[in-house]
């Protein structure tokens, strides 16, 4: 990790364990922060409780020295924490500012960020939304690292942290303890996704469920989509994509989909890349994926049943898929997330 680290000092650690079963989230706002993005993670992250109703994460807003700050909507953000929350934190999160051009060139971090961000654990995740990845950057957090931003400011991020492997193409990246997201709603499906990987599939549905937005997108699905809204004359793919969605479990080829739209294989494939970003064998995939991971979480059925049902067609199907995107076993994943009496009977 960066140099800017330093090992916490015993009542940062005695704080840090004050609450204990329940991951600590800090969320540093920093000046000219968009309060849209500022409020994802306690939005998201509030959401998720465990059987008994308790809240899975603490979310806490803090500021680099503990004072206001103001938002890029005029008013003014007070915090319930200053940088002694990052020490205590499990996650720290950074959304987007607006008040510090100078990263842009690939300027320092004023003292106070740079101290308070010193004052972070190691082993702590760390998260970015949106160009809150030029905070992390600066910082020397993403040196050598895959990280994304806002697909607009690429190119002056590439220019600024050439040490940094941008990928302006995808929504988020995942590089184990350190996580970057696109612009604005990319960084809901980033909270989501670490709420998948922190507890499940079922868990992070019903905090999409409460927030009401889609329950998954794909981390590598494309971050910007040249024509998203048809014209009104142009037919589209949702109607397709949703009556896909209601039959995982059969042979879903692209001319059956095609047909379904009432297109042309050739104009189906390409509206659906227009319009997902992905194409629809990439979409389909990725949509049994989850149903196979819900199955597994939340029912007893056998591993190839689960195969059958998500559209996979046999157990070693399904295994090689897992594999391949998230690097588990079927029977490993339900180990991790399934209630005890499911590992217990089936694991």
């Amino acid at each position: 990790m960066s140099e800017m680290y330093r090992p916490c000092t015993e009542g940062e650690r005695d704080q840090a364990e004050q609450v204990p079963g329940r991951h600590r989230i800090a969320v540093l706002a920093l000046p000219g922060v968009p309060p849209f993005e500022l409020g994802i993670p306690s939005r998201v992250f509030g959401s998720v409780v465990d059987a008994a109703g308790r809240p899975l994460y603490e979310v806490t807003v803090c500021t680099a020295d503990g004072a206001p700050v103001l938002s890029d909507a005029g008013f003014t953000v007070q915090p319930a924490a200053g940088p002694e929350a990052l020490a205590a934190a499990d996650t720290v999160i950074v959304p987007p500012t607006h008040a510090m051009p100078e990263l842009g060139r690939g300027g320092p971090l004023p003292p106070e960020v740079t101290a308070a961000i010193a004052r972070i654990r190691p082993g702590t995740r760390l998260v970015s939304i949106c160009t809150g990845s030029y905070v992390l950057a600066a910082a020397g957090l993403l040196d050598g690292r895959p990280a994304t931003t806002h697909w607009n400011l690429a190119p002056e991020f590439r220019r600024a942290y050439p040490q940094v492997k941008v990928d302006e193409e995808v929504l988020f990246i995942d590089d184990g303890d350190v996580l970057t997201s696109a612009g604005v709603a990319a960084g809901v499906d980033l909270c989501l996704h670490m709420i998948r990987r922190d507890h499940g599939a079922a868990a992070a549905n019903r905090a999409a469920r409460m927030c009401v937005v889609p329950p998954w997108r794909d981390g590598g699905q494309a971050q910007y989509i040249d024509r998203p809204v048809p014209e009104p004359t142009v037919a589209t793919t949702t109607a397709t994509r949703a009556w896909a969605l209601q039959h995982l479990g059969e042979p879903l080829s692209l001319d059956r989909l095609a047909e379904h739209a009432r297109m042309s294989l050739r104009s189906f494939t390409r509206r659906f890349r227009d319009e997902v970003g992905m194409t629809p064998v990439q979409w389909l995939t990725a949509q049994r994926l989850e149903l196979a991971k819900q199955l597994l979480e939340t029912t007893d059925l056998s591993i190839d049943l689960v195969a059958h049902r998500a559209g996979f067609g046999s157990a070693n199907s399904l295994r090689a898929h897992m594999r391949t995107a998230f690097g588990v076993s079927p029977a490993a994943y339900r180990r991790t997330f399934s209630p005890n009496d499911l590992v217990r009977n089936h694991g």
